[in-house]
């Protein structure tokens, strides 16, 4: 009998998913949920959350305030549907400041565990900045798991498992954006997708040095991609791909095996190392910047909606 390709994806990854939308958990059962800013703002803005954001927004002390009430509302709500990890994200604007980082990271945690949330069930979302990354750092000394978002590059790869990172999410399809700009007639599918090679290698780095940092793959542009990375730790997917996987049949063949290690770890870059391979790597300091602006302006708006609800 023919099997999804969903079905099949689950069967050697954990599936993820990447939305504030709960029906959509509903219906695809993913063992752990992902949200950021722009989809917090997504659900935020649903008509049937409107009187609950309201009320939200007059509670709370400020923006600041109203806008972490709002995301944790929502990862809240998400945790009852999901057995594993909610990953909540600390604001961008934050992005370069590790000590604010860390202050938002405890107040974030604290929130949960009002709630009866414990922290073990709480990924915190950080950029993967210089700065951020040492936060994460720090946070994982003191038992709070972090994902470092907005990763595109083997040295911010690189950085984050010197960190001891719980997971970290490698952004496919936005890599491959900016190598369709830079190449419009090259062929970019299946494995050659520039942000799959990207994922491959960091996965096998990780795998061939006994790093026991998660790899999820994020940043979907199509079900393509997703399949060239089967057997990757974790992928986090969007619902309309998700969809695709869960309505298309075929053989689904694994990508990604995981190998014993082979080599200890090389020496850790420190930071000079880390921003002159950042430098170096065009494409990793253009989407880095592009995503904590993205992030940040749809921050923004959220904020707008609960000023203006505030009133």
């Amino acid at each position: 009998m023919a099997m999804d390709k969903l079905s099949q994806l689950k069967s050697m990854t954990t599936v993820v998913a990447d939305t504030g939308d709960l029906e959509a958990i509903r219906r695809f059962t993913p063992t752990d949920a992902t949200t950021n800013p722009s989809l917090i703002l997504q659900a935020a803005q649903h008509e049937s959350r409107r009187a609950r954001m309201a009320e939200l927004a007059r509670e709370s002390t400020d923006i600041d305030d109203a806008v972490d009430a709002v995301a944790i509302e929502v990862g809240s709500e998400i945790s009852e549907l999901v057995p594993g990890y909610i990953s909540t994200e600390v604001s961008a604007r934050l992005s370069f400041d590790t000590q604010a980082t860390l202050t938002r990271a405890h107040s974030l945690i604290q929130r949960y565990e009002r709630r009866g949330i414990p922290r073990d069930r709480i990924l915190i979302k950080v950029a993967s900045t210089w700065e951020g990354i040492r936060a994460a750092e720090q946070l994982e000394r003191e038992g709070i798991h972090t994902n470092l978002t907005l990763l595109f590059s083997f040295a911010q790869a690189q950085a984050c498992a010197d960190a001891g990172v719980t997971l970290i999410s490698p952004f496919v399809g936005r890599i491959l954006d900016w190598h369709k700009v830079k190449e419009p007639n090259a062929d970019f599918s299946g494995q050659y997708d520039p942000g799959v090679q990207s994922v491959k290698r960091i996965y096998e780095h990780y795998k061939g040095h006994g790093y026991k940092t998660v790899v999820m793959g994020a940043s979907f542009r199509n079900c393509g991609e997703i399949e060239a990375l089967a057997g990757c730790d974790r992928l986090t997917i969007s619902p309309q791909l998700l969809e695709e996987l869960a309505t298309t049949e075929g053989a689904l063949e694994r990508q990604l095996v995981s190998l014993e290690a082979e080599t200890s770890p090389p020496e850790p870059l420190d930071e000079s190392e880390f921003r002159w391979e950042m430098n170096e790597d065009a494409m990793a300091t253009e989407k880095l910047a592009e995503g904590i602006r993205k992030f940040m302006a749809d921050q923004r708006q959220l904020e707008a909606l609960l000023a203006k609800l505030r009133r």
